[in-house]
Formats: C-alpha cells, sequence, structure tokens
C-alpha cells in the first residue's frame, strides 16, 4: 500500500565527500518507496556533488548557507511533506510510518527525538536534555529532523535567511501555527563535533549562543562567535 503522503528530504551539504554516501545509502529504502531526495550543495569543492548524484533524485547547487540551501531545495521539492536533514544524521528505519502518524494529525509541522552517536553516557545524557528542552518549549533545532506540510513552508516563506539559529527562528513561526509533532524514536546524529571540541565545552558553547539570541542579539555576531570558538578549540 502507498504511503499516504508524498515526502521530499532535503539534505544541505557542504564539503561531505568523507560522508554523503553513507548518508544517502541510508534514505534508499525511502526512494525504493517512491519518495524524493534533494541533496543541496554549497559550492564543495571536494566530490560531494560527484558522489552524491547517483543516489539521490536531484542535486541542486546553492549559495552556501543551510537556510539558504535548504529553501534552494524546498523550491524544486515535489512532496506534500518536507523533511530537512543534516548531512550526519540518520533517520529511523520507521520513519515513514511515524511520519504517515503526523500526516494524519492536525499538527502542521514536527520533528523527531535525538540521540548522539557513541557510547559515552553523557551523549545519552546531553540528547535527554535536548528532546526535554525541545519538548517543553516547542523549539525545533536542526539535528532533530525538522519537517513541515509543504502548504505552511510556502505560506511562513521558508527559513530566513541567516548565518545562524536558521532552525529557532523557523520554529518560533511554526508554533504560532500549532504546536511541533514529536515522534519519540529518535535519529542518530554524529558525535563527532562534541568528540573534537570536548563535550562540557560545546554544551556551554550552545547554551551561550541560544541565550544570547534570546536576549536579542543577532545572528551575525553570534555566527562570529560560533566561528571564534572552533577556531580556538582546535589548536
Amino acid at each position: 500500500m502507498p504511503d499516504p503522503f508524498s515526502l521530499s528530504v532535503i539534505v544541505p551539504v557542504w564539503m561531505e565527500a568523507a560522508g554523503v554516501t553513507d548518508t544517502l545509502r541510508a534514505l534508499q529504502p525511502i526512494r525504493n518507496r517512491g519518495h524524493e531526495v534533494v541533496v543541496v550543495d554549497g559550492g564543495s569543492t571536494d566530490r560531494t556533488v560527484e558522489l552524491a548524484q547517483p543516489l539521490c533524485d536531484r542535486v541542486v547547487v546553492s549559495e552556501k548557507g543551510r537556510a539558504l540551501q535548504m529553501n534552494a531545495g524546498a523550491a524544486v521539492a515535489k512532496g506534500d511533506l518536507l523533511l530537512f536533514l543534516h548531512a550526519d544524521t540518520r533517520l529511523p528505519e520507521e520513519a515513514l510510518e511515524h511520519l504517515a502518524s503526523f500526516v494524519h494529525s492536525r499538527r502542521a509541522w514536527g520533528r523527531f527525538d535525538v540521540r548522539l552517536s557513541g557510547e559515552r553516557p553523557l551523549f545519552r545524557v546531553i540528547a535527554w536534555f535536548m528532546n526535554q528542552r525541545s519538548r517543553l518549549s516547542g523549539i525545533c533545532t536542526g539535528d532533530q529532523a525538522m519537517f513541515v506540510r509543504r502548504d505552511v513552508f510556502d505560506a511562513l516563506g521558508g527559513f530566513h535567511s541567516m548565518p545562524l539559529m536558521e532552525d529557532v527562528e523557523f520554529s518560533r513561526r511554526l508554533c504560532l501555527v500549532s504546536r511541533p509533532f514529536c515522534i519519540k524514536e529518535p535519529v542518530v546524529t554524529d558525535s563527532r563535533r562534541w568528540q573534537k571540541y570536548g563535550a562540557w565545552r560545546t554544551i556551554f558553547l550552545m547554551w551561550q549562543l541560544r541565550w544570547r539570541y534570546w536576549r536579542g542579539e543577532s545572528p551575525e555576531s553570534l555566527a562570529q562567535i560560533y566561528r571564534s570558538d572552533v577556531r580556538n578549540a582546535s589548536k
């Protein structure tokens, strides 16, 4: 029996040659059920586009920037349900069945719970707090594989062009339409960022950035803080 919706999975990428093949292979069961995968490249100079082309329905080349890339993917997507997936995140095997439940609901949008890869107990604690915060606030971050009905996405004008916090900002507007539909079976996102820069350092940075955003600081200044912290952590 066909699914009661048509889905477009939109994957923004940049310089992802090392992992894009595994990411897209994991999405082949979704394509095999008649849904599409759209990859949006932000100007990679490695083999990202070459590797992606055989494993997706369309590759779009866009200006670099996650918000710009996700909007570019949505502009060509054919599905009546849009799902935005980071290149380091994997959907659960029963994702389509959960999305069918969403489609039959009255909610306008939703997201998955998240789990960090790796076996460190701290990663389980971090994920628990991320999911609880999202459940209480209604705010979704990109790691949680946000999905939204196409007509709602179009009516709200998609993501605002921002260098950071585009997911938080869009969530705030979506919450004016409905509370999110929360899928408890988690997506799994790569913990490499937490491992590379240190779990506690990353926690502090993420909370600091969100706090300053809620207090009204511009996404441009927050993006500079983020880039500066990443450079310092890499030294």
